[in-house]
């Protein structure tokens, strides 16, 4: 049988080439050629090969107030820390792509979820590329998963993987993981930027001609991104990061995109002897259990998602050398810088000569500006050597100019604060509640405009 053709691709301009070329016959870039499937040249045929029919018919042209909307249906995965993640559940040929660092436990909770999908009377497909049938019977021994009926697939070969997905038809599959399966059309290795796009294309092609939902499991690479093209996250309908700490029991899974549902939602696992559980009261993780209040220490309400968490942030602030350090754990360094300079101009607190050590408890990743003022102030606690009061929480953007802006959803992060007994409260003015309502009762708000006064409040406090 002749080799299927293949063809080389400028990713930049789009240009082919028979052969590969260092330099691009089209725009003159360099190593921008990527080796593509050529089309068949045959109107029965398509990228798959002969013998498979066309995955979907071309769609009429319609306007779109003609069109229906429907409500998306939704299956749960048994998880509901997952289903929350995934904005309710999973979606009939749906595309989700999950990554994360090895050994965080991706294919432990899938593996959690398609039995659970499967005692619901789904079918489930479990196609593993990188360990045996053997293998994954005894991730599931140590789970504590008993007779369970699980469909399992061996298999890292494209065209073998969709043939399984035709006679079975699972509600179901789990691709472990996209960077193993190769395409017979291509001559390059599994795993390279070819590849990965090309399967990743016919699986998210057949998810939506089938309505089979498919979950890719995705390898990231040492910063931290999905591996493989940029495109791969476009692709697919849902992208899942892992996150956590090997050496810890806590797992966090972050939504960065979602067609289905909100992004930036996340939900918080423990790591069992019996794999991942889900966490209800994540808030309680990310606040140290300190008898009595420590210097350094201040607790932000912040907003993940659509979910309030309440996370403990210190700090440390020591004499330094000449050039004294910042570091910071969980939020941005370049951003600790600047409310270092807000603080001494508008504060009045200069940490100049001071090395300043910033952490976010438990091992949480902080990116909204709303912890500015949580910082602020568990910086200067740490400076003066004396605890905020017990009870207390703070949250608030600063500007450049000393202001302190509002956060979005303030009343639902003061509602948090309260229910979990927090009783004095700092926040910008914008956020102040126009009458404490019951759900409120035994909380003291006090609302500021400027760092300065969050400063004057604070030392109120302490006498």
């Amino acid at each position: 049988m002749a080799a299927p053709k293949t063809t080389y691709v400028c990713s930049e301009c789009a240009a082919s080439s028979p052969r590969w070329l260092g330099k691009c016959p089209g725009c003159g870039a360099w190593n921008t050629l990527v080796e593509t499937a050529a089309e068949a040249p045959a109107a029965g045929r398509n990228r798959l090969g002969s013998g498979h029919a066309a995955l979907a018919p071309s769609a009429a042209v319609q306007a779109l107030a003609a069109i229906e909307a429907e409500d998306v249906a939704r299956t749960s995965t048994g998880q509901p820390e997952l289903d929350r993640v995934l904005g309710g559940g999973i979606v009939e040929g749906g595309v989700v792509l999950i990554g994360g660092d090895p050994g965080i436990g991706k294919s432990t909770l899938l593996l959690q979820a398609l039995d659970a999908l499967q005692r619901a009377n789904l079918e489930a497909l479990y196609v593993t590329g990188e360990e045996s049938g053997a293998q994954v019977a005894l991730r599931a021994r140590r789970l504590g998963i008993t007779g369970s009926q699980v469909a399992v697939l061996a298999e890292i070969q494209l065209e073998k993987i969709i043939a399984t997905l035709a006679a079975r038809q699972p509600a179901v599959a789990v691709i472990d993981s996209i960077q193993t399966v190769y395409s017979d059309q291509l001559t390059s290795a599994p795993g390279s930027v070819a590849q990965v796009r090309e399967c990743a294309a016919h699986l998210t092609r057949w998810a939506k001609a089938s309505g089979c939902a498919i979950v890719l499991v995705g390898h990231v690479t040492k910063d931290g991104q999905l591996a493989g093209p940029r495109v791969l996250e476009h692709m697919v309908d849902t992208v899942l990061y892992f996150e956590g700490d090997t050496h810890s029991s806590f797992r966090l899974i972050r939504a960065i995109k979602n067609r289905f549902g909100a992004v930036n939602e996340i939900g918080v696992f423990a790591m069992t002897e019996r794999g991942l559980k889900g966490v209800s009261n994540p808030s309680a993780i990310f606040l140290s259990q300190h008898a009595q209040p420590v210097p350094g220490s201040c607790v932000l309400v912040t907003l993940e998602g659509t979910r309030p968490m309440l996370v403990e942030i210190q700090a440390l602030v020591d004499s330094g050398g000449p050039s004294p350090r910042r570091l910071s754990v969980g939020l941005e360094r370049d951003r600790l810088a600047m409310l270092l300079a807000v603080l001494h101009r508008h504060g009045g607190v200069a940490t100049g000569d001071q090395d300043v050590f910033v952490n976010a408890v438990g091992g949480v990743r902080i990116s909204e500006p709303a912890a500015d003022l949580a910082v602020l102030l568990a910086i200067t606690s740490s400076l003066r050597g004396k605890a905020l009061p017990k009870g207390f929480i703070a949250f608030g953007e600063v500007g450049l100019a000393g202001e302190v802006r509002p956060a979005p959803r303030g009343q639902e992060r003061l509602k948090e604060a309260a229910k979990l007994g927090f009783s004095v409260a700092l926040i910008p003015k914008a956020n102040a509640p126009k009458k404490l309502g019951a759900e409120l009762d035994g909380l003291t708000v006090h609302a500021v405009d400027r760092v300065d006064e969050a400063m004057a409040i604070v030392r109120g406090l302490d006498a």
